[in-house]
């Protein structure tokens, strides 16, 4: 990829939070962002130099957008390949890695193919599908659709093979996995950044706490064994080596007994690494934005011994006076309307030096 000098504008296709942060820290490296969505507006609005309303399947649409900015990125994985692939613009990372992810089934069988191990899963396109799988997998397990799922949304536990029918029900009979529980100590995830050169760049492990399916605090370090994070990160460089990645890549592990089990994977910035932008030498969203713009990655290490990031979900953003009264706080509100129960509206980072 030629370098793409500061000045220049980029697209980011999605205009949530993850497009704010990300227009936030092209801004400071000297470029301009773009933002093309469905909705009027978004979070993203407020820090980026123009935004384009359209749908995300309008290949004629995006294409006219494309044509505007210099190189084009996303914050959002749950938009069609095919209007991405047609582009005539650089485009990362590449659409095979959306492709991969957009598919649980397809994203287990990657990594298996590459020496990963996911839980224990089978394709569940039928009913009587979800009949062969508990058979093999056995309860208690998890169902999950194959597309669109996110924050817990898409997913029906069964506790024995009674659930089924409730189960397949409840996923409004979508193809769908089924994915047998793994006895684990915490759940982590580990984030990479890899350049048009083939450089990469981990950030140290993140230790995830999850709230209703929602991702309610992120500590680093994440207290892993070491054969733990080194299994972990030799897989990571293994996925972006195999999609030719570029960008920032977030992967969900589950620690067990037996070392790091594959949960899922986002081609995207990543609500983990938030604790990045003060507790880190470079943020994910600037090493995104280096690695799109053939820029060199900066530093990942960390900037204080011990790091927590907690979200602000719903009403607790309302706080955000408690908030501030600890100066250690730094405090990211992302200019949402309503707080509904379940949103993400916010996020406080704490750096901890004793």
């Amino acid at each position: 990829m030629t370098m793409i000098q500061p000045g220049a504008t980029i697209g980011i296709i999605g205009g949530g939070q993850l497009g704010r942060m990300l227009s936030m820290a092209a801004a400071n490296l000297g470029y301009r962002s773009a933002i093309y969505a469905p909705e009027s507006s978004g979070p993203a609005a407020d820090v980026s130099a123009r935004w384009v309303q359209g749908n995300y399947d309008d290949a004629d649409a995006l294409q006219a957008f494309a044509q505007t900015v210099d190189v084009v990125t996303y914050e959002f994985e749950n938009i069609p390949v095919a209007p991405l692939e047609s582009l005539r613009v650089p485009l990362a990372p590449h659409p095979r890695a959306l492709a991969t992810a957009q598919d649980r089934a397809t994203e287990k069988a990657f990594v298996q193919a590459i020496g990963g191990r996911p839980a224990p899963w089978a394709v569940v396109s039928s009913r009587e599908d979800l009949d062969a799988a508990l058979n093999l997998i056995g309860t208690p397990a998890i169902l999950k659709t194959r597309r669109f799922g996110y924050d817990g949304k898409g997913q029906a536990r069964l506790k024995q093979a009674a659930d089924a029918d409730e189960a397949w029900a409840a996923l409004a009979w979508e193809p769908a996995v089924l994915e047998g529980f793994v006895a684990f100590e915490r759940e982590f995830s580990i984030l990479i950044a890899r350049g048009s050169d083939g450089a990469t760049a981990i950030w140290d492990p993140v230790l995830n706490v999850h709230e209703d399916g929602i991702l309610a605090l992120s500590t680093v370090p994440a207290g892993l064994a070491g054969a733990t994070v080194e299994a972990a990160k030799a897989l990571a460089e293994k996925i972006v080596t195999e999609l030719d990645y570029v960008g920032v890549l977030a992967i969900e592990f589950f620690d067990t007994d037996e070392g790091p089990v594959f949960n899922e994977m986002a081609p995207r910035v990543h609500n983990s690494g938030h604790w990045t932008i003060e507790g880190a030498v470079t943020s994910q969203f600037e090493n995104h934005i280096r690695a799109i713009c053939g820029l060199p990655l900066g530093s990942t290490a960390r900037a204080a011994p011990r790091v927590e990031m907690r979200n602000l979900i719903g009403a607790q953003a309302g706080d955000w006076d408690i908030i501030l009264s600890d100066p250690a706080a730094h405090l990211h509100l992302y200019g949402k309307g309503q707080a509904r129960p379940g949103r993400k509206m916010g996020h406080v980072t704490k750096l901890f030096f004793d």
